[in-house]
C-alpha cells in the first residue's frame, strides 16, 4: 500500500512536470492548481493546512498585482513605444548595440524595481523596441530572462526571493551590499558574455534606424511618473525593513487609478489584459512546498546542513548554493526559497552558507523557463506579443549562460570569506 508520504511526493512531482512541460498546451496555473486541489480532496494536506500556505504569499501576491497593474497601464498609454523608439534611435542601426542597450536597461531596472518588474514592466517595451528596429526579437528578449535573474542580488529589493530566504528579516543594506557586489558584478558580467555568444549569429547586421518619437502624452508621463515613485518607495520599504508587496500594491492601484481618472477611460478593459493566472499559479505552489515539508524533508536537510556547515563552512556554501540552484528549476525558486528559508531557520548555519543559498536560489533559475517566477512573467509577455519559447529552446541557452555566471559568483563569495 502506498504510504502517505510517498502520495504526497508522487502528486507534487506529476503537478511541478505539468508546470513545466504544460501537456495540452494547458498554462501553469492548472497544474499547479490541480496538484494542490488533489492533495486537499484526497486528504493527503488538510484544507486549514493549505490555507496556512497560500497565506504564506500575501506579500508575493500584493507585490505581482501592484506590478502588473504599473505595466498594463504603461503599455496602454504608450510608455513603451517612446522608451522603443528612443532605444532603437540610440542603437544607430546596430543590433548588437540595441542588445547592449537592453541589457543595460534591465540591469537598472532589475536592481531598482526587481526582476519581476523586469518581466512584466520591461519586456513589452522591448518587444516593441525589436518590431520598431525590424531585429530578431528574440535575443532581447532572452537578455530581459535573464538579466531579471542574474542582478536579482544585487540589492534586497531586486528579488522577492531574497525577501522569503531571509524570512522577512533582512541583512542591513551596508551588510548586503559588501557581500553581493562582486558576486553580482560577475555574474551580471558572465551572463552579458555568455548570452552575446550564444546569440551572436543573430545579432549580426544592422537593424533600422528610426527617428526619435513624439513627445510623452499626458497619460504616459503619469505611468512613469508612477513607475518611478515606486522604485523610490521600494528603496525606502527595503530600507527600513518593511514588506515590499503592500507599498508596490499601494502604488499600482494610485498610479493606474491617476492615469484612468485624467483620461476618463474605465478601469474594466485595463484589468481584462492582466494575467491574473501567475496570482493561483504562486498559491498552488505555496501549497505544494507545504505538503512536502510535512513529509519531514525539512527536517533531514536542516540536520544535514548543520552537521556538514561544522566541518566545513565553504564546502557546505559551495555545494548548497550548486545544489539549490539546480532545485530552483524543479520546484521554482520561489518555493525553493521558501524550503532553504526554513531550513537555515531550523540549521542556524553561518553567514557563508546562507549568502550560497541566495546566490544559488536567485540565479540558478535562468538554466530553464520555469525556474523563477520572473521568467514564467516573462513567458506570459511575450506570448501576448504572439512569441513564445519552450522549455528545450530556454534549457539550450540557459545551459550556456547560467553555470559560468553561477561558478564566478559562488566563487567570489567564498573567496571574500
Amino acid at each position: 500500500m502506498i504510504s502517505a508520504h510517498s502520495a504526497i511526493w508522487g502528486v507534487c512531482a506529476t503537478a511541478t512536470a505539468g508546470v513545466i512541460t504544460r501537456p495540452f498546451r494547458l498554462p501553469e496555473a492548472w497544474w499547479a492548481v490541480a496538484g494542490a486541489l488533489l492533495l486537499i480532496l484526497s486528504g493527503l494536506m488538510p484544507f486549514p493546512a493549505a490555507l496556512a500556505a497560500v497565506a504564506k504569499g500575501d506579500d508575493v501576491y500584493l507585490f505581482l498585482i501592484g506590478m502588473m497593474l504599473l505595466s498594463e497601464t504603461a503599455r496602454r498609454e504608450g510608455l513603451f513605444d517612446w522608451i522603443a523608439g528612443h532605444a532603437v534611435h540610440a542603437a544607430r542601426g546596430s543590433t548588437s548595440r540595441l542588445f547592449t542597450l537592453v541589457f543595460a536597461v534591465g540591469t537598472l531596472v532589475t536592481i531598482f524595481l526587481s526582476n519581476d518588474a523586469t518581466a512584466v514592466v520591461l519586456t513589452p517595451a522591448v518587444y516593441a523596441a525589436a518590431r520598431r528596429a525590424e531585429a530578431d526579437p528574440l535575443p532581447l528578449l532572452f537578455a530581459c530572462a535573464l538579466i531579471a535573474n542574474a542582478a536579482s542580488f544585487v540589492l534586497p529589493i531586486s528579488n522577492p526571493a531574497n525577501l522569503v530566504l531571509y524570512g522577512g528579516h533582512m541583512p542591513p543594506l551596508g551588510d548586503w551590499i559588501a557581500a553581493f557586489a562582486l558576486p553580482s558584478l560577475l555574474a551580471i558580467g558572465a551572463t552579458f558574455v555568455m548570452l552575446r555568444f550564444v546569440e551572436r549569429d543573430r545579432l549580426r547586421g544592422p537593424c533600422a534606424v528610426v527617428t526619435l518619437s513624439d513627445p510623452l502624452s499626458s497619460g504616459s508621463r503619469a505611468a512613469l511618473l508612477g513607475i518611478i515613485a515606486t522604485a523610490i518607495l521600494l528603496l525606502t520599504a527595503s530600507a527600513r525593513d518593511i514588506a515590499l508587496g503592500l507599498p508596490t500594491f499601494i502604488a499600482g492601484i494610485v498610479t493606474t487609478g491617476l492615469v484612468l481618472l485624467r483620461g476618463r477611460k474605465a478601469p474594466l478593459p485595463l484589468l481584462k489584459e492582466i494575467s491574473w493566472s501567475v496570482l493561483p499559479l504562486v498559491a498552488g505552489l505555496f501549497v505544494l512546498v507545504d505538503a512536502i515539508g510535512r513529509t519531514g524533508l525539512i527536517a533531514r536537510l536542516a540536520a544535514t546542513l548543520a552537521a556538514s556547515a561544522a566541518q566545513d563552512p565553504s564546502a557546505t556554501a559551495a555545494a548548497a548554493g550548486t545544489i539549490l540552484a539546480f532545485a530552483s528549476n524543479l520546484l521554482n525558486n520561489l518555493p525553493a526559497g521558501l524550503i532553504a528559508s526554513t531550513t537555515v531557520a531550523q540549521a542556524a548555519p553561518p553567514q557563508i552558507v546562507t549568502d550560497a543559498l541566495l546566490i544559488g536560489v536567485d540565479l540558478g533559475p535562468n538554466l530553464s523557463i520555469t525556474g523563477s517566477l520572473a521568467t514564467i512573467l516573462w513567458l506570459t509577455a511575450i506570448r501576448r506579443e504572439g512569441q513564445d519559447v519552450g522549455f528545450w529552446r530556454f534549457l539550450k541557452v540557459g545551459a550556456t549562460v547560467m553555470p559560468p555566471a553561477l561558478l564566478l559568483a559562488l566563487g567570489a563569495r567564498l573567496w571574500m570569506g
